[in-house]
């Protein structure tokens, strides 16, 4: 896909925005929906880097699956301002700490970063984030720990599957 800047400075404006209305939304529904339109912003910008796969699982699993179980359970729990009780302080002072530490460990993180020397153009290779390019090292270098991964979430759900299933005059532990 070919990139422009335009293309790029419009899809960063749009996550941007989307991601402060996930902040500064009253109704948690109207968070929800920022946050899948800051999803979907994020897809074009992983196709703007040629990363098709990621686009697709980003669209498919978080803005799909994962916000229907964020809309489903904000629905479900039904909270108004009557019901949900007011915020001490001591919350908004410990939210505020826990962010700012958040902002340092970023900062320290990202300090020595250089970007742009590591970048060979005659080097770079276009179709590294092809999904043809992704199966064929997913399924001839890493075949092994890819079927021992699927071997274990098919044990995962079976385990919780056994743990949710209730007979009848059994006691949960």
């Amino acid at each position: 896909m070919a990139s422009s800047p335009s293309l790029f400075f419009f899809l960063s404006f749009v996550a941007l925005f989307a991601a402060l209305g996930v902040v500064l939304a009253k109704n948690p529904v109207h968070s929800v929906l920022f946050l899948i339109l800051t999803f979907f912003s994020l897809s074009g910008h992983y196709l703007i880097l040629n990363a098709q796969f990621l686009a697709a699982v980003n669209i498919i699993v978080y803005a799909g699956a994962i916000m229907v179980l964020f809309l489903f359970v904000i629905m479900f729990l039904n909270l108004n301002a009557d019901t949900e009780p007011h915020k001490p302080m001591l919350a908004k002072v410990a939210a505020a700490v826990a962010g700012g530490s958040l902002l340092l460990v970023m900062v320290a993180a990202l300090r020595d970063v250089h970007p742009g020397t590591t970048y060979n153009a005659p080097a770079f290779d276009s179709q590294i984030g092809m999904v043809s390019q992704l199966g064929m090292i997913l399924y001839t270098k890493y075949l092994l720990p890819f079927e021992l991964a699927s071997v274990l979430f098919l044990a995962a759900m079976v385990g919780a599957v056994m743990l949710a299933k209730r007979e009848t005059g059994e006691r949960n532990f």
